[in-house]
Formats: structure tokens, sequence, C-alpha cells
């Protein structure tokens, strides 16, 4: 009997942890798989590459951007990308996410998790068992707002030419549109750069 209960305790945490794993990679890849101008195919004509912070809601203000530009600047490539937080950052979310399906499965099973270590179950956790739906949602709500915080980088990064003209990282905000064509122009008369493509010419 004990045997058949840790048994189904060690599948019910191998698949839990299966689970987030897989939801926690399909939502990075998500973010990650955004779409992509199509003229970004074409080689020799200048690119202007935004990385953004895709979490704190900043893929609209990239759509917006690019219909501005692209209407401004024809001959131009505009190219999007989630700006990924550092790597431990991504990689606590993960096991936050893991722990945090795994005690809501505990806690609706009434899995005692504290019996297979040989410890005596505490307060707390015999509260959690008693109420279920709160402990539940506090423990997901809680978890999501420390995952968002660890996910908001609050990045939006302007490179033209792979040369970074914006950082909100540096600078503490997004700029104008105006003050965005005035860095474009000046940087292509910088670099005295003629682009000939479908008829437009810099």
């Amino acid at each position: 009997m004990i045997f058949n209960g840790k048994a189904s305790f060690i599948w019910t945490l191998l698949i839990v942890c299966g689970l987030s794993f897989l939801y926690y990679s399909d939502m990075v890849a998500a973010e990650d798989d955004l779409p992509v101008s199509k003229l970004s195919q074409n080689v020799g004509a200048p690119t202007l590459k935004f990385l953004y912070c895709y979490s704190c809601g900043y893929r609209k203000m990239f759509d917006q951007y690019s219909q501005v530009i692209n209407q401004k600047y024809p001959y131009l490539l505009v190219d999007g990308a989630n700006y990924e937080p550092p790597g431990l950052y991504m990689l606590i979310v993960r096991i936050l996410g893991t722990l945090k399906m795994l005690a809501i499965v505990c806690i609706l099973g009434s899995v005692n998790i504290f019996n297979y270590i040989n410890l005596q179950p505490p307060s707390w956790w015999q509260w959690c068992i008693e109420n279920k739906i709160y402990a539940c949602m506090m423990i997901f709500f809680l978890s999501n707002l420390i995952e968002g915080q660890l996910m908001q980088s609050g990045a939006f990064e302007i490179s033209l030419n792979d040369v970074p003209i914006w950082s909100k990282l540096e600078s503490g905000r997004i700029p104008q549109p105006a003050e965005l064509f005035q860095i474009i122009d000046s940087h292509m008369q910088f670099t005295d750069t003629k682009v000939e493509l479908n008829g437009y010419a810099k």
C-alpha cells in the first residue's frame, strides 16, 4: 500500500514536471516566434531591428512603429524580436513554474509530500490542505507575480545595420516617432548609404 502510494506520487511528480517544462518552453518559443518583415530576406538593404520586452506589452508598440517606418522608409527592412532576460532569470522562472504546478497538484490531491521525506507536516501545509481553493489561488497568483517581474526586462532596443541607435534600458523611455526619424536620417547620412530597392533610392 505504501509502495503504491509512493509510486503514484513519483509518477505524478514526473508528469507535472514534464507538462510544466513543455508549457514554459512553448511560452518562450511563442515569444521568440514573432513575425518578421517579408523584406528581411533581401540582401544589401539597411535593416532596422527592434528588441523589445514582450511581457511588457511592447509588441503592440513595435507593430505601430513598424507601420509608420515602412511608410516613410519603404527601402528600410524592419525586424523585431523578443528581448530575452538573462539566462539565470529564465531558469528561475521555469523552476518556479514547476514548483507552482507541483504544489497545486499536491494540494488538490491532498498529498502530504512531507511523509515521503520523513518530516512532520508544518501547520501552514495543513492549512493549505484544508483550504484548497484559497491556497491554490494564492500560490498561483504569487508565483505568476514573481515570474512576471523576472520576465519583464523593460527593453525597447533599436539598432540600424547592427549599430545601436536607441536603448530604453539606458535612456529610460521610448523614442517619439519624429525623434526616431531624425536619428535614422542622421545615421543614413553619416554612413553615406545609398540603396536602390524596388524603385526607391536613398
